[in-house]
């Protein structure tokens, strides 16, 4: 991505190597244990068929996104959704149930005791990806790639592979309101209700134990994390992968292990972004609930201050917002690259 610069990678060493080969059997170990606990309350995996595209997403209360968010990955071409609920209580797991493209599966416990989920996602990665495109999102999050209404995930992940790239790597454009969080207007389009992003302001690092890159920045990094740009959220993901045995996520789909698909960061190839449509104003109620489960966070208590900023409601238009136009105009931005796809 041209609008990034990423630094250069750590010097290989045998001492990490062994360090990251223990952390992901470690993590293997208990995406099983996590998958043993879940509850199955629909299960049509018998469906799958070889070579479908999957897509796989830990829920709560998501009946606002849900039905965009479906309607927009089944265009993209996913063929099947498997899907944990974490208790919902809005109507959430009812939607799902019903759908005959869905695999739906309970989950009562401690979404941060599951690693903010990531157990459970690496359960259904671990038993049904392996030899399947995988799509691993938020229902907040609306994949996006070059030429994605004419071609669809079947024209991309035949770009990936015969370009020999296990994975794609998507910045996360956050999109806010055209007015203060407090006051903006939410309809069942969130594209519609969050017409603005930020082109710029991003900052890249290595992350020190993996050695991955890891992009911050964005409206919430600008707005609510300017005086501790080190707590600012993590924009680079790689949520599209050709999933293999004994693969998992560390930390959401920040970085895998094997350390081995993250090298598409590195390639300056074909890549997407993620539209993040957080900062619709029910985030206003979701952020109050949220601070009383304290669930989201290693620290609840070093993000008090996320929740205060939140609380009052907050504009983040700026003199350099821009109105999102579509993958064209982030391309033009350096945000995503096509890599010689034409």
């Amino acid at each position: 991505m041209r609008a990034l610069a990423i630094p250069p990678p750590p010097p290989p060493t045998l001492r990490r190597r062994l360090r990251l080969g223990w952390k992901r059997l470690r993590l293997l170990a208990r995406a099983r244990r996590a998958g043993a606990a879940l509850e199955p309350v629909a299960d049509r995996t018998g469906g799958i068929r070889p070579g479908a595209r999957l897509a796989v997403a830990v829920l709560r209360d998501e009946a606002l996104r849900l039905g965009h968010w479906l309607e927009h990955h089944r265009r993209l071409g996913v063929d099947h959704f498997l899907i944990v609920d974490n208790a919902s209580t809005d109507g959430t797991a009812e939607r799902l149930a019903a759908e005959p493209d869905i695999s739906l599966w309970r989950a009562g416990g401690s979404y941060r005791a599951s690693r903010f989920g990531m157990d459970w996602a690496n359960a259904l990665l671990g038993r049904w990806g392996p030899g399947h495109w995988c799509l691993t999102l938020d229902a907040d999050e609306l994949l996006v790639f070059p030429f994605w209404e004419e071609r669809g995930l079947s024209g991309l992940v035949a770009r990936l592979e015969a370009t020999g790239r296990p994975a794609l790597p998507c910045l996360m454009v956050e999109l806010y309101p055209d007015a203060p969080l407090a006051g903006a207007a939410c309809g069942p389009d969130p594209l519609a209700a969050l017409p603005l992003f930020d082109p710029g302001g991003f900052w890249t690092e290595r992350q020190r134990t993996h050695g991955c890159v890891l992009v911050r920045g964005g409206p919430r990094g600008r707005v609510l994390f300017a005086d501790r740009p080190g707590l600012a959220p993590v924009m680079s993901k790689t949520p599209l992968v050709r999933w293999q045995r004994g693969w998992v996520y560390v930390n959401s789909t920040h970085f895998l292990l094997p350390a081995a698909p993250n090298l598409v960061w590195e390639d300056g190839g074909l890549s997407g972004a993620l539209l993040h449509t957080k900062l619709l104003p029910d985030l206003l109620p979701r952020s109050a609930a949220e601070r009383l489960r304290a669930e989201h966070f290693t620290d609840p208590r070093a993000h008090e201050p996320y929740y205060d900023r939140i609380a009052l409601g907050p504009d983040f238009r700026h003199p350099g917002s821009a109105r999102f136009e579509g993958w064209r105009q982030l391309e033009a931005l350096g945000l995503l690259e096509r890599g010689g796809w034409t």
